[in-house]
């Protein structure tokens, strides 16, 4: 592969990026060695570093507007990709789009992709849960086209529609990728796993998989995050680890909310997600 380059860690939010990561800083890590959440090395990166961004500005970094945060991403990407010679394994919750004129995921930097999804009425709680707001509010944001997070110094990943997020990975011309869906990372996670170490050009141990699987289970990562706190939960949040289930949807959402993203998001949940068809329509007549 060319040197100097991205691949892309990319996922709406609450969509199991985290987890991910964690797994393929893992595998490496031999068995006699403990791993840690917040020691992890090639898999940390993310393109809303404040680090990055203040080397970047030349100084502290604060942006008011978009067209202020865009003035320095550009320069920190480059920084980023110029810090070594290899690949770059990056985090981001961005879409494929480009905003003012400016590509927010450049293909001259990127390498390839993977790309992470997780079905919208599980998303709707734990991206509630995440932003310490109401369900409600939640979905408004999930299907608003030009919804944007954006921290305390005016560093955003704009993240757009769920349905559009997806698209915009899924489709990009010319983009390697790998696509994931969060339910087989639950239900199958070795074979999962297994053609993601493939696709990373990674030599696949099954014994160190394994064990790679059993150290990132969502008990033992729950376990060191109450022993040692997780550097990457929001302030606000109690815990960053919180179940891992699949079909929360069932308990936290009303039948209201259910049929609001059926409607919303249907034609992307008929290609990835046609077994939630049926139930969802059931519980959505509800309503």
């Amino acid at each position: 592969m060319p040197q100097g380059r991205i691949v892309w860690l990319a996922s709406f939010p609450k969509s199991g990026n985290t987890w991910t990561r964690t797994v393929i800083d893992s595998y490496p890590v031999p068995a006699d060695r403990e791993f840690d959440i917040n020691r992890r090395g090639r898999f940390a990166k993310g393109d809303t570093s404040r680090k990055l961004f203040d080397a970047a500005a030349g100084g502290k970094f604060q942006a008011g507007t978009v067209e202020e945060w865009l003035a320095v991403r550009p320069a920190m990407l480059r920084l980023l990709v110029s810090s070594d010679p290899g690949l770059h394994f990056v985090k981001t919750h961005s879409q494929i789009r480009t905003l003012h004129g400016q590509p927010l995921i450049p293909p001259e930097l990127t390498e390839g992709a993977v790309y992470i999804m997780r079905n919208p009425f599980d998303v709707a709680p734990s991206f509630a849960r995440h932003m310490t707001t109401d369900l409600d509010t939640a979905i408004t944001r999930m299907v608003n086209d030009k919804y944007h997070l954006i921290d305390e110094n005016g560093i955003r990943s704009p993240l757009g529609r769920w349905d559009e997020h997806i698209r915009t990975w899924t489709t990009a011309p010319g983009l390697t990728r790998r696509v994931m869906r969060y339910e087989d990372m639950i239900a199958e996670p070795e074979d999962t796993f297994r053609s993601l170490i493939e696709f990373l050009s990674l030599k696949v141990d099954f014994g160190r998989l394994r064990r790679t699987l059993r150290r990132t289970s969502f008990k033992a990562l729950q376990k060191q995050e109450a022993a040692k706190g997780f550097r990457e939960r929001p302030k606000k949040m109690d815990r960053f680890f919180a179940s891992g289930q699949t079909g929360a949807w069932r308990r936290d959402l009303n039948p209201e909310q259910v049929a609001r993203i059926r409607e919303a998001f249907l034609p992307t949940l008929e290609q990835w997600y046609p077994e939630l068809l049926e139930e969802t329509a059931e519980v959505a007549q509800q309503a």
